[in-house]
């Protein structure tokens, strides 16, 4: 046999091969394209489940956080109501200290005019300081009463807040469920 002839079946042996295996790479190719196509989808799944996580992440972190605020403006709440009702009782006792100082004063004007009227000067003083504090604990106690009037509504729009972010976590929550599911 010559080198044409042998190069002639050489070639021929080729061709057969080809066509017997060329179905079958065209199929593996095919699969192996589908199987390209469904490891992206499940790359791209992956990625957006990921996310998800990523936001209930952060909204649990600022769940978390005003939840803590409201706490904290609830006990200032508190301290501020307390401190109010410490000052009322003070300013009761006051005004109670200021009655008895005024009835001495009648009684002093009934004696010795020089003893009355030195007692006078001195009453009159300790009237005064009282009237001052009295004022400075009533001008305290009004302050009191608007930054606990102020902590109460901060406090409440707090809650607002806090419950519209309950219902956003909730949402968020069934969003995974089905895509767990398709998962």
């Amino acid at each position: 046999m010559t080198a044409v002839e042998r190069l002639e079946a050489l070639i021929s042996i080729e061709n057969d091969l080809k066509t017997q295996y060329e179905e079958k790479l065209q199929i593996e190719a095919e699969k192996a394209a589908a199987l390209s196509k469904k490891i992206e989808e499940l790359e791209a799944t992956v990625a957006k489940q990921l996310a998800t996580i990523s936001d209930m992440s952060v909204n649990a972190n600022e769940f978390k956080r005003l939840e803590q605020a409201n706490r904290e403006l609830g006990n200032r709440a508190e301290k501020a109501q307390t401190e109010a009702d410490k000052h009322k009782a003070r300013a009761k006792e006051l005004q109670k200290e200021a009655g008895s100082l005024k009835s001495e004063v009648k009684d002093l004007k009934q004696f010795d005019a020089a003893k009355v009227k030195k007692n006078l000067v001195d009453t009159k003083k300790k009237l005064q300081e009282q009237t001052k504090a009295n004022e400075l604990l009533n001008k305290t106690n009004k302050e009191t009463k608007n930054e606990n009037f102020r902590l109460k509504q901060e406090n409440e729009s707090l809650k607002a807040e806090l419950e519209k972010l309950k219902p956003a976590e909730e949402n968020s929550e069934n969003d995974v469920a089905p895509q767990e599911d398709a998962a």
